[in-house]
């Protein structure tokens, strides 16, 4: 499947063979769903952590007596019923973690850059390089290619210091090598643009 390769002004410059293996792939909706699902349940923290009643600061002595004073049986003032008490049910710190086949992953990658390229939202442009770091001279690039207001992946071979600093602080860029590369960023992103000879090493990499 050949697929043109522009440099940074937008002019094409040659041709690449994209292996129809990668960029020809159906996926399922429900797996890919599964893969994000994945992706984000990684990002979590988990750090939301509340006081049960008995780690709650304060008196273990009963408020009143059982009987007697005609109002409800209660404890302590820790009870998750009171103001400043415990709370009954609430979110410990936990791992979101859970095990997916690597072989999944691998496809719905596949599949996410074939849906991206049939969209017409893959750029594959020809390595360049910037004599110094300028966000100016990113956002020309940007603009040279229609999508200085999209959210934009830029895939790497690897750090080439100059781009990264260049591109890292526009908003709606994210910056990854070919080894990051990852289908939650691939789908969130509006255009992908994808250095040739990062484009090598993916294939390399999706076709072993």
């Amino acid at each position: 499947m050949q697929y043109s390769v522009v440099n940074k002004n937008n002019q094409e410059v040659g041709k690449v063979e994209l292996r129809e293996d990668i960029f020809n792939v159906d996926v399922n909706q429900g797996t890919v769903w599964e893969v994000i699902k994945w992706h984000l349940a990684s990002k979590r923290a988990g750090t939301a952590s509340t006081k049960t009643r008995a780690e709650v600061a304060g008196s273990n002595r009963k408020i009143y007596p059982q009987k007697g004073t005609g109002r409800a049986r209660h404890g302590d003032i820790k009870a998750n019923i009171f103001v400043g008490g415990g709370v009954s049910h609430g979110p410990h710190p936990r791992d979101y973690y859970f095990a997916l086949p690597k072989k999944v992953r691998k496809k719905v990658l596949k599949g996410t850059l074939t849906f991206k390229v049939k969209n017409n939202e893959f750029i594959i442009v020809e390595d360049f390089n910037f004599d110094q770091p300028k966000t100016k001279n990113a956002v020309e690039v940007l603009k040279n290619f229609g999508c200085d207001q999209s959210k934009v992946l830029l895939v790497l071979p690897e750090k080439i210091e100059n781009v990264y600093k260049s591109f890292r602080n526009i908003p709606k860029v994210k910056i990854l090598p070919v080894e990051g590369l990852n289908s939650y960023d691939v789908l969130n992103a509006e255009k992908v643009i994808i250095f040739k000879s990062a484009l090598d090493k993916i294939q390399e990499r999706l076709g072993q």
